[in-house]
């Protein structure tokens, strides 16, 4: 197969891995099928997940090095996974990755700002139209988003951008990911032993621990494998901008899969948001380009 092609296919399937963790979550976790809780849903995605990624590395050869990982990425990565799995419990799939894509984008240009980036008046510009569709999106009204599952989200987005900004030009990222998961494991038992004496009894039935395998294992364990396999071959531009997709595909996939409403606010908010990642995304591009490429789960 040729090359274009390859990273095409792996591409593709990545992106549509990072949609399903959204229509997966939101399937076990929604009011009405709670399927399962939302801390054993992480545990038992961070657990599958870690699975995985050492049995790819194993297939693989193993690491390059005892471990890639650190425990201050551990904490980011499971301070995204508990908030995206705690949102997820109030706010439909498509907003909840509108909102996760928009503020880890943010997260990541923010930092370039705090460094002593200076932008150009198109980057102001995409900036202020992301932060505006956000802005939108949470204002008062009807078809509003539940506002602490929207915070909640908005928090796991920051989380996994630092996330994404620590693992920048890591030598073997797919090492460094099973080495995080693995870190974050006891991290989200703990979530779990205080759900248990703060919150009411765990709520575990087959379909839902289905449900966070096939997020933990699936989407996020073989679906960022994909993506390591396909960064290889896309610059930073490009593998940014083609998770301008992730959102969409999720609020389809959340209209036909799991019968959620595609309102005008979730339309209008999303079109400027992913409009102005896009415009500030192709200024920075323009202006310096960058190495390590922008990642958003």
């Amino acid at each position: 197969m040729p090359r274009g092609w390859k990273t095409a296919g792996l591409t593709l399937l990545a992106l549509i891995g990072f949609a399903a963790n959204s229509l997966l979550c939101r399937a076990a976790l929604e009011n009405g099928a709670w399927r399962i809780d939302a801390a054993s849903f992480t545990t038992v995605r961070l657990v599958s997940g870690a699975a995985v990624l050492w049995l790819l590395l194993q297939v693989r050869g193993g690491a390059k090095g005892e471990r890639r990982g650190s425990w201050g990425s551990a904490l980011a990565l499971f301070t995204y996974a508990a908030g995206f799995s705690l949102a997820y419990v109030r706010i439909p799939a498509g907003v909840g990755a509108l909102i996760l894509f928009g503020c880890v984008q943010a997260t990541m240009l923010g930092v370039g700002l705090f460094r002593g980036e200076r932008p150009r008046p198109l980057e102001w510009l995409g900036l202020a139209m992301a932060l505006g569709g956000l802005l939108v999106l949470r204002l008062p009204g009807a078809t509003a988003p539940d506002a602490l599952g929207a915070t909640l989200m908005a928090g796991a987005g920051v989380a996994w951008g630092v996330y994404s900004l620590r693992g920048r030009g890591n030598a073997d990222p797919l090492a460094a990911t099973a080495d995080n998961f693995l870190r974050g494991v006891p991290m989200t038992l703990g979530l779990s032993v205080v759900g248990l004496l703060v919150l009411e009894a765990p709520r575990v039935t087959p379909a839902g621990v289905g449900l966070a395998v096939a997020s933990g294992a699936l989407a996020s364990g073989v679906g960022y494998s994909l993506w390591y396999a396909a960064l290889p071959h896309l610059t930073a531009m490009r593998a940014a901008v083609v998770q301008l997709a992730v959102p969409v595909v999720a609020a389809v996939g959340g209209v036909l899969l799991l019968g959620e409403t595609l309102t005008a606010r979730l339309v209008g908010a999303g079109g400027a948001l992913l409009c102005g990642v896009f415009l500030a995304l192709l200024a920075r591009q323009r202006k310096a380009p960058v190495k390590e490429p922008l990642t958003a789960r």
